[in-house]
């Protein structure tokens, strides 16, 4: 069963040894066109999290 697309972007936060992770859409990804392995910044945003491209 397929979720309904304003479900589609809600995910939920798992643990993995000591780190927690979050899983991106796989839409969201092919926008930013993003990659396995592709270097990310996470920053503040007021009571929340922005995620950002790594830029050297």
């Amino acid at each position: 069963m397929r979720r309904k697309i304003e479900d589609r972007n809600v995910r939920k936060i798992s643990k993995r040894g000591g780190s927690y992770c979050v899983t991106i859409p796989v839409e969201m990804m092919r926008e930013l066109k993003w990659r396995e392995k592709q270097k990310i910044v996470f920053k503040r945003s007021g009571d929340g999290l922005k995620i950002v491209d790594w830029k050297k």
